[in-house]
């Protein structure tokens, strides 16, 4: 029977609290497989291998049928000092979450993933870790002669329409980052139709925007290749290049937009571009220049 994350942590606290070293791989493999159905590929690993051309990201991949949230296991993992760039992946997330807490319907037809990451960087550039994961998606995408674009601050769209969210966790120290994770969920090929009809109001899958069953895969090794490369130049701090390059295939800069921040404040203007540190910055109806940190953005007729 799995447990939840919780669960596991408080049975083994005495075990999880060693140092790193002392953790067996033989110990870890079995807490694994109590996180979830462990190793039951529904995408093949080895199917993914043979379409990367990284030197790390995706070098190790952990394959679930179902979990409560990648991210979560990522984050259980990351304790324990995997290679950089290690993946998990899961048919189906009983517990995904997006932005703010909120709950992410991830059913099968999805690729769900996390990926592991120890940059050394500058904590105020953290953002622009979620806007590279979206140039490396929303380029995948259009390697299928899809349009897609970008929409501040995690989200790709297909004809006005999400396909893909991104949520990026981290764990840190002082002014040192323990690990960083970066979510990634991507409608391959879930039905629509199954969705509530909120949600399919605004929602697409690839596999209905080609009207062919996506082959996941090689979905997520071309991902994969992007994101690597992409990375890279941020552990770089290319920042202008990855900036320049989000600006190019986003979807919010030109639209008047409606943020939904905490406590149910509510800021409306035209988005004007974004700043060194991947805010949104804001036009008001005053014409005052307003940066936006965070917060749920959304197309507004004006």
């Amino acid at each position: 029977m799995k447990k939840s994350m919780q669960e596991l942590i408080s049975k083994n606290k005495a075990k999880l609290s060693r140092k790193v070293s002392q953790i067996d791989e033989a110990e870890l493999a079995e807490l694994l497989k109590e996180i979830g159905s462990y190793n039951i590929e529904h995408i093949p690993i080895d199917e993914i291998k043979k379409g990367l051309n990284t030197e790390y990201i995706g070098r190790e991949i952990y394959s679930y049928h179902e979990v409560e949230s990648t991210n979560n296991v990522a984050k259980f993992l990351a304790r324990f000092g995997p290679f950089e760039g290690t993946i998990v992946i899961s048919e189906i997330q009983t517990k995904g979450k997006g932005r703010g807490g909120k709950k992410w319907e991830s059913p099968k037809g999805g690729i769900w993933l996390s990926i592991i990451l120890k940059p050394e960087i500058d904590h105020l550039k953290a953002p622009l870790l979620t806007l590279a994961t979206g140039i490396a998606i929303a380029k995948t995408i259009r390697r299928m002669n899809i349009d897609a674009k970008i929409k501040w601050p995690n989200d790709i769209l297909i004809n006005n329409k999400k396909v893909c969210g991104i949520l990026t966790e981290a764990s840190s120290k002082q002014n040192t980052f323990d690990y960083i994770i970066v979510g990634v969920g991507i409608d391959s090929n879930l039905n629509i139709n199954n969705l509530e009809e909120t949600l399919r109001k605004i929602t697409t899958s690839l596999s209905n925007e080609t009207q062919e069953e996506i082959k996941e895969p090689k979905i997520i090794a071309n991902f994969l290749n992007e994101f690597e490369k992409i990375y890279n130049s941020f552990k770089e701090e290319n920042f202008d290049e990855i900036l320049n390059e989000w600006r190019r295939m986003s979807d919010t800069i030109g639209s008047y937009v409606k943020i939904k921040q905490a406590h149910i404040k509510v800021i409306e203007g035209l988005a004007v571009g974004i700043n060194n540190q991947g805010e949104l910055i804001l036009k008001l109806d005053n014409g005052e220049l307003k940066t936006i940190l965070s917060g749920e953005c959304s197309l507004k007729k004006h």
